[in-house]
């Protein structure tokens, strides 16, 4: 495939990427399987099976293998970059719109529609997920268990995943159907034959020469950035803090963002402080009305940390500069990933035992994503919440005098065009942000 050739399709692909990974992924399998026709379709799902094993997200991390087969490293890296690049742009745009004028009345009154909004977006992904993932009563028990845990008991969020996963690996060894269910599914296996023969397309023989040389070069260019702003900033800076927890988290990404998010919204409200709990949501707003993968919205949550503790820089320079950091750090190990791993996909999508570890973590993701929805709503629909912290439990309970009746009355508007008229999230984003503007600026209380 001629590479200027390769770059034009993964542009225009980049600009599409919106509705989150299932969209994503639809819009590549539009593009490359059926329209262009340079992958068969048997080659594609082979490599989005191996994608869902992985930590991060699973839609640019198919780019980037797809990428690979076609062009080998350089293709990867193009596809991988020109996924995430405009939706990067767009939210660093608007970040920085967000911190400008977010106190303007009208501002705010818009994104508390969008806050209310994503909490049926959320609610709505629980339910996609959940009729995808729960197929038996063993997997409910799991998804059960890990929003308990979350919610009721305050459990860490990378324990819930590990059990999960154990949990997972031994229901698969006894229950060997658990492993045959579940995944995306996007087309039928067969369909007319690639341009490009599976026999032609790019690939390298496995070997520990080649897996050292890029796990080295990898693991540099992933630190480097760290380490720099570590040196010049200090170990205690926001730079510094920031990109050691998101290079943490983008190991935990199992899941799609959605079951991240609540890990990232714990720790950078509770823990950090770089933002509130209502940023946090609309943040989420703006990322979903961006292309590219949801997870970007880490950069909104870097760029207002940054903000709000410059250090040596001005607030501006130093929003832009946590922004492409937490970016680099998040997105980098995606490569690694798939570079590193490509040349022993097909032993990797036999192995039955990993087969039922993620099982469990699909499992337990619906439990994530549904206390994530718990999160929103209490923040969104309440002024105030507050902590019952009794022995074990850990349990944030809203204060029921401060409901909020205009973000309340969105929700239930979002809800029903999502479940009801089933609209785009788009699309509902959009109305949901004008009924936000019109109560606002019609002098109803929004906040």
């Amino acid at each position: 495939m001629p590479f200027g050739t390769a770059l034009r399709a993964w542009f225009g692909i980049s600009l599409q990427t919106f509705g989150g990974p299932a969209g994503q992924i639809a819009v590549m399998q539009r593009a490359l399987v059926d329209d262009r026709r340079w992958i068969s379709q048997r080659r594609f799902l082979h490599a989005l099976n191996y994608c869902m094993l992985l930590p991060g997200p699973e839609a640019q991390q198919l780019a980037v293998y797809v990428g690979w087969l076609l062009n080998g490293l350089r293709g990867g890296i193009a596809a991988g970059v020109l996924f995430v690049l405009p939706g990067m742009v767009a939210l660093l745009a608007l970040s920085a719109i967000y911190v400008g004028f977010g106190d303007t009345t009208a501002i705010n009154a818009l994104f508390v529609g969008l806050g209310a909004a994503v909490v049926a977006i959320v609610v709505q992904a629980v339910v996609r997920v959940g009729r995808r993932a729960l197929t038996h009563r063993v997997l409910v028990g799991i998804a059960v268990a890990a929003f308990v845990a979350l919610a009721v008991f305050a459990v860490p969020f990378p324990v819930v995943i590990a059990a999960a996963a154990i949990l997972g690996w031994l229901a698969g060894r006894r229950i060997p159907a658990l492993t045959h269910t579940g995944g995306h599914a996007v087309g039928p296996a067969d369909g007319a034959a690639p341009l490009i023969a599976d026999d032609s397309l790019h690939s390298e023989a496995p070997s520990l020469i080649r897996t050292g040389k890029i796990l080295a070069v990898g693991l540099v260019l992933w630190a480097a950035p760290v380490a720099v702003v570590a040196v010049l900033t200090g170990a205690g800076s926001v730079y510094t803090s920031q990109g050691l927890f998101f290079s943490g988290t983008a190991l935990v990404t199992f899941g799609g963002a959605y079951a991240v998010l609540a890990f990232v919204a714990q720790h950078a409200v509770q823990t950090y402080g770089w933002l509130s709990a209502g940023d946090m949501v609309r943040g989420l707003a703006l990322a979903e009305t961006t292309p590219g993968p949801l997870i970007m919205v880490v950069q909104f949550v870097a760029f207002l940390g940054a903000y709000a503790n410059p250090g040596p820089l001005t607030p501006w320079a130093a929003g832009v500069v946590a922004s492409l950091l937490v970016t680099w750090v998040t997105f980098v190990p995606s490569f690694l990933f798939i570079f590193l791993g490509a040349p022993y996909i097909e032993r990797l999508r036999h192995n039955t035992a990993l087969a039922g570890a993620l099982t469990g973590i699909t499992a337990a993701v619906v439990g994530v994503i549904a206390n994530l929805a718990l999160y929103f709503a209490l923040n969104t629909l309440f002024a105030r919440t507050h902590l019952l912290d009794a022995g074990p439990l850990a349990i944030h309970l809203p204060d029921l005098s401060t409901l909020r009746p205009v973000a309340l009355a969105i929700t239930v508007v979002a809800a029903l065009l999502l479940f009801a008229v089933r609209w785009p999230v788009l699309r509902t984003l959009g109305v949901c942000a004008l009924l936000g503007l019109v109560a606002g600026l019609v002098g109803l209380p929004v906040r």
